[in-house]
């Protein structure tokens, strides 16, 4: 499902958590869907529980999933409206990333090759 690089200089936490958005945004969790626990999570990818619970924390912050108390943490229904602060954020992050690729020689067509290939 996930797996961690130990030679990547990224936290091991946000390893796990780019892993999960990656898997939510692909589609291969779907909405409601249940994610596996901290505890079973720690144990596959054999790493301290506490550095899971930090990764969903931050995927519930970020609205990717949420918690039921005693039920398990679901992947969170997609709500446009609700999400219109993350949506104009990454918006601005994309513009600046292609103004950087500009600025290094690539040329505006090749950047929107690369954003049709998504």
């Amino acid at each position: 499902m996930i797996s961690i690089d130990l030679k990547n200089p990224k936290p091991i936490f946000e390893q796990v958590k780019d892993g999960f958005k990656n898997l939510i945004i692909c589609g291969v969790l779907s909405s409601e869907e249940k994610i596996p626990s901290v505890r079973e999570m720690a144990q596959e990818l054999a790493i301290n529980p506490n550095t899971i619970q930090k990764a969903y924390r931050e995927l519930e912050a970020e609205g990717y999933v949420y918690q039921v108390v005693g039920k398990g943490t679901f992947v969170a229904p997609v709500v446009p409206l609700e999400n219109q602060a993350r949506i104009d954020e990454l918006i601005l992050e994309i513009e600046d990333l292609a103004r950087e690729l500009i600025y290094l020689g690539v040329a505006k067509p090749d950047i929107i090759s690369i954003l049709d290939k998504l």
